[in-house]
Parts: structure tokens; sequence; C-alpha cells
């Protein structure tokens, strides 16, 4: 179930004043299982990369495949594709749109053609995983907190139980709590369920935090594609193209210029209290 692409570009306003290259020669590719981050500055192509990954938008040129299929491919099924890469966008309370949230979390279901007892199996079994209070189930969504309209618009997209789950910035605007329970039960979905799951987030702590892998895009090419600990020893030039690395990754590098033993790979906050009593009980 990977997805691969190969020399994938995208041209916006081709042939006019407007034209604009948003992804050039873009290879990559995503096993099944795997969390992967996307980052990069506003206009690096994130958001237009990862509308390509369900069909949403057209390359230019290039391949696209899922699963071992082109999906450019004359005849290819892009209805079964959408089921099985589920796209939140930014500010997914924009998806609702249904009188209530069990209604409007059945829409994807019911679109597959699944008889409607089987909408609401799903739809139940959805707003479960992501802890959606059952007091709210019959709730217009508008009368919902952020928090819960990003949970409630999460599981629209999981009660079609796709393969892949990609989100951009699912925690945009959201207070501190607000993103990290967000975010605490998506890492809980992509191990209790295997799915794959990409995040585009614009902040390091999270990626840090949460992701396998990272790829980092910069106007329409990938820059970086590693492993966090790999990815941000080149914070020097993650900062000349408007990125910085974890709060961390600079706290480390100060104590070791200070004379301080530790290593300076560390992306996280528990892996740098680890590294810091390390260096005080040698």
């Amino acid at each position: 179930m990977s997805i691969k692409l190969e020399n994938l570009n995208y041209t916006y306003s081709p042939g006019n004043a407007y034209e604009k290259h948003a992804l050039k020669n873009v290879n990559l590719e995503i096993p099944h299982g795997q969390f992967v981050g996307i980052i990069g500055h506003t206009g690096s192509g994130k958001s237009t990369l990862i509308q390509h990954l369900n069909g949403l938008m057209k390359a230019t040129s290039g391949a696209l495949y899922y699963d071992g299929k082109n999906i450019y491919d004359e005849g290819y099924d892009m209805k079964a594709l959408r089921s099985q890469v589920g796209l939140v966008f930014q500010y997914p309370e924009h998806q609702l749109f249904e009188v209530d949230v069990l209604t409007d979390v059945c829409f994807g279901p019911k679109n597959q053609g699944l008889s409607e007892e089987e909408c609401l199996k799903r739809a139940k079994e959805a707003l479960e995983l992501v802890e959606f209070p059952e007091k709210y189930y019959h709730q217009s969504p508008f009368e919902l907190s952020g928090g819960q309209k990003r949970r409630a618009a999460i599981a629209g997209v999981l009660a079609m139980k796709p393969k892949v789950l990609v989100l951009d910035e699912p925690t945009a605007g959201l207070d501190p709590k607000g993103r990290d329970d967000i975010l605490d039960q998506i890492e809980r979905l992509h191990k209790e369920t295997g799915m794959t799951v990409i995040l585009v987030s614009h902040s390091m702590e999270d990626i840090a935090r949460y992701v396998e892998r990272i790829i980092v895009m910069n106007h329409g090419e990938k820059l970086f594609d590693g492993m966090p600990k790999e990815v941000f020893a080149h914070y020097k030039e993650l900062e000349q193209v408007g990125l910085a690395a974890p709060q961390v990754t600079y706290m480390m590098h100060d104590l070791k210029a200070q004379g301080m033993d530790v290593r300076t790979d560390v992306t996280t906050i528990e892996e740098a209290a680890d590294e810091i009593m390390r260096c005080f009980h040698d």
C-alpha cells in the first residue's frame, strides 16, 4: 500500500504571467504504516504535494503510484483512491456541514454506497476512536469547540476506513492543550490501526515528538528526507530556508559549546533530559 512519486511536477497557471512551478521533479516513496512529517515554509509546496496524494490535484507531469498502480492511468478509480487516502484540511471545520455530528461523520461511508446501518456503525466507531463525547453526537458541528470540530472532521475521514491519513496542519489555531490532545490521538490511531500517517506541520517540536521520518520541502523541491535526528542535524541549512530545528537542538549545541559532553542529535525534551542526567552520572 505504498505511495510512490516519480518526477512529479505541478505548475499553476501554465503559459501565462502568473505561471508558478509549485512542485519540481519530486521523487519519494512512503511505505505503508509509516508516520511521516512534511515541513517547509509558506509557499514551499507542501500543501500542493499532499493534495496530489488522493488525486485532488493532478500533476502537470510525472507519475504517482498507489499500491503499485499509476493513478493517472486511464480508467483509474479515483473514488476508490479517495476512500483509501483520507485528507483532513488545515481548518477541518470547513469540512463539516451536516445538521449534526453523527450525520456528518456518516457522509463519507454513505458516499461509498454503504447501508445506513453500516454507515452509523462506522461513524460511531470513528467517533469513539477520536474520543469524541457521545453527548455531542446530535449537536450541530457549528456549536462545537475548535478541538471537538477537529475530532469530528478526523472521524469523518476515519469512518471511510482509509489506509492513509493525511493531515494538513491539524492543530492550527488550537491552544497548547488542544494541540497535544489531537496529536496524541493521531499517534494512538497510528499505533492501534497501523495506518500510514502523513502530517504537515510548521511546529518543529510537534514533528520531532511524533514522526519517524521528515520530508523538508523548499521552493517545490525535496530538500531533506530522513529520520528527525538526520534532518535536524542540518539545522543551519534549515535556518537558511526559513525553518528552525526544535529548541532542544539549539540547547544541546549550546551545552556542548560550553564543554558539556552531550549528544547533539536529541530531538525531544525527554531525550534531552535523559542525556543531561547521563552526563551528571558519568
